[in-house]
C-alpha cells in the first residue's frame, strides 16, 4: 500500500478531484472516481467496505426524503400558473414607478422562493414572465438580467429550500431552525437588490421608464382584488409547509409532503393539472432527485476516504493557523467557497465542504445555525458567477433570438448583485440576530 501524509492527501485527492473537473468530466463520478482509486492505492479492499457504509448511511437518512417532495412541490407550483397572476398583481402595483417592473420581478422571485426551493424553476418561472415585458417597455437588458438572475436565486436560500434540506443532516443541525434562520438575510437580500433597482433607475430614469399612463388607470378596488387573489396560493402554500414546522406540528419531511398537496390542490384549482403536466413534474422531479443525490453518495465517498486518511486534520490545522484569529479563519473558509463557486456547483461544495469544516465550528466559537447560514448566503455567490453559474445559463438557454441578449448581457447585469451578496454578508456579521433571531422564536413553541 502507498502511504501519504495528511498534507499529500489533501495535494493529492483536491489536485486530482480539480484536474478531473476542469478537463469536463461529471462532478459524481470525478469524486467517487478519486475516493475509489486513492483508496484502494492506500487503505486496499477496505476501501470499498468504507465507501459502502458511507454510501448506506445516507440512502438510510430520512430527512434527506424531504428532497424530492420538496422538487416535486416546486415543480408543480411553476405549472400551477400561480407566478403569470402573481406578476400580474405585480405588474399593476408597481408599473407606475420608474424600474417598477424589475422591483416586482425581485419581489416575485421573494414570494416565490417560499414556495420553490428549486433554482431551476424559479429562475425559469420569472424568466418567461417577466423578461418579455420588461423589454418591450424599453428596459436596459442589463437590468432586466440582473433583477432575473437576483430575484430567482433566492428561491435556493429563502426556505423551504433543499440546499437546506441537505446542509441540515451532515451538520447535524435542525433543518426547522435552518428554514427559519434563512428567512429574514433572504428578505435582507431582496431588500438590497430591490433598493439597488430603485437607486440606480431614479439617477438613470432612461434604464427603466414607468408605464404609460393608460395602463395605470386601473381602478383601486380592481387592483386590489388582483393583489389579494394572487398572494393567496403562494401564502396558503407557504403556511401549510412553514407553519407546519415553526408551530411543531410537522418535522421538514412530512411539511414537504403537505406542500406537495397544497401544490398539487393548486393546480387543480387553475385547471392546469392534466397527464402532460404532471409527466413533467414526476420525470424533472427524478431527474433532479437522482442528480442531488448521486452527488452526495460520491461526494460522502469522497469525503469518507479523505478522511480516513487524516486530510480533514490536516485543513482543520491550516485553517485554525490563519492569521487573524477565529475571525481570519473565518474569512478564509469564506473565501475558499466563494472560488469554489467558480467551478463546481453548489451541491458538489456542501459535500464536500461541510464535513470539513464542521468540526473547528465549536473550538472556533461560532454559533453552528449562524456559520451554517454564512456559508449558504456564500453560495448565492456561486450562481452568478461564471464559468459554472446555473441561473446566468438557465436564463441564456431561455433567451429568444429576437429579445437580443447576449451572455454579456447577463454577466454584467448580475455583477452588482454579487457585490450586493456580500454586503449581506457584512451585515450579517456585523448583526448576527438576522439570522439568530427567528429560530430563537421558533424555540419557544
Amino acid at each position: 500500500m502507498v502511504e501519504l501524509s495528511p498534507g499529500m492527501v489533501v495535494l493529492v485527492m483536491f489536485g486530482v478531484a480539480i484536474l478531473g473537473i476542469l478537463l469536463g468530466y461529471p462532478l459524481p463520478f470525478v469524486l467517487g472516481g478519486v475516493a475509489i482509486f486513492i483508496g484502494l492505492l492506500t487503505i486496499g479492499p477496505p476501501a470499498f467496505h468504507l465507501v459502502h457504509r458511507k454510501v448506506y448511511a445516507m440512502m438510510y437518512n430520512y430527512v434527506l426524503l424531504a428532497v424530492p417532495l420538496f422538487v416535486f412541490m416546486g415543480v408543480m407550483m411553476e405549472k400551477s400558473g400561480a407566478a403569470e397572476r402573481l406578476y400580474g398583481g405585480l405588474y399593476l402595483w408597481f408599473g407606475g414607478f420608474r424600474g417598477g417592473l424589475a422591483i416586482g420581478t425581485v419581489l416575485m422571485g421573494t414570494i416565490v422562493a417560499a414556495c420553490v426551493g428549486v433554482i431551476a424553476a424559479s429562475v425559469t418561472m420569472i424568466a418567461l414572465i417577466a423578461v418579455p415585458s420588461m423589454l418591450q417597455r424599453g428596459y436596459d437588458k442589463e437590468i432586466v438580467c440582473g433583477s432575473v438572475c437576483a430575484g430567482g436565486t433566492l428561491g435556493i436560500l429563502i426556505p423551504p429550500s433543499i440546499m437546506l434540506v441537505i446542509y441540515g443532516p451532515m451538520a447535524q443541525i435542525s433543518v426547522g431552525k435552518l428554514f427559519f434562520g434563512a428567512f429574514v438575510p433572504g428578505f435582507v437580500l431582496s431588500g438590497l437588490y430591490v433598493s439597488y433597482i430603485a437607486i440606480r433607475c431614479l439617477l438613470n430614469p432612461k434604464l427603466a421608464p414607468a408605464l404609460p399612463a393608460e395602463e395605470r388607470r386601473i381602478p383601486l378596488t380592481k387592483k386590489l382584488a388582483v393583489l389579494v387573489t394572487s398572494l393567496v396560493p403562494p401564502v396558503f402554500i407557504i403556511m401549510s409547509v412553514l407553519g407546519s414546522i415553526f408551530f411543531g406540528i410537522a418535522t421538514p419531511t412530512e411539511a414537504a409532503s403537505l406542500g406537495c398537496i397544497a401544490s398539487t390542490i393548486l393546480a387543480v384549482c387553475y385547471r392546469n393539472l392534466n397527464w402532460e403536466n404532471l409527466k413533467d413534474v414526476l420525470v424533472r422531479t427524478m431527474r433532479f432527485s437522482a442528480m442531488a443525490l448521486f452527488i452526495g453518495y460520491s461526494a460522502n465517498m469522497f469525503t469518507g476516504v479523505f478522511l480516513r486518511l487524516g486530510g480533514g486534520e490536516a485543513v482543520s490545522n491550516f485553517l485554525l493557523a490563519a492569521p487573524g484569529g477565529r475571525w481570519g479563519t473565518f474569512a478564509v473558509i469564506m473565501f475558499i467557497i466563494f472560488i469554489l463557486g467558480f467551478f463546481i456547483d453548489w451541491m458538489g461544495i456542501l459535500f464536500i465542504m461541510v464535513p470539513l469544516v464542521t468540526p473547528i465550528v465549536g473550538p472556533l466559537g461560532f454559533d453552528p445555525l449562524w456559520f451554517a447560514l454564512m456559508i449558504c448566503i456564500n453560495l448565492q455567490m456561486s450562481f452568478m458567477t461564471p464559468p459554472f453559474a446555473y441561473a446566468i445559463f438557465y436564463l441564456k438557454g431561455l433567451v429568444r433570438p429576437e429579445w437580443g441578449i447576449d451572455i454579456m448581457h447577463i454577466i454584467r447585469g448580475v455583477i452588482p448583485y454579487v457585490i450586493l451578496i456580500m454586503v449581506g454578508l457584512g451585515l450579517c456579521v456585523a448583526f448576527p440576530d438576522i439570522i439568530m433571531w427567528l429560530p430563537q422564536q421558533m424555540i419557544k413553541f
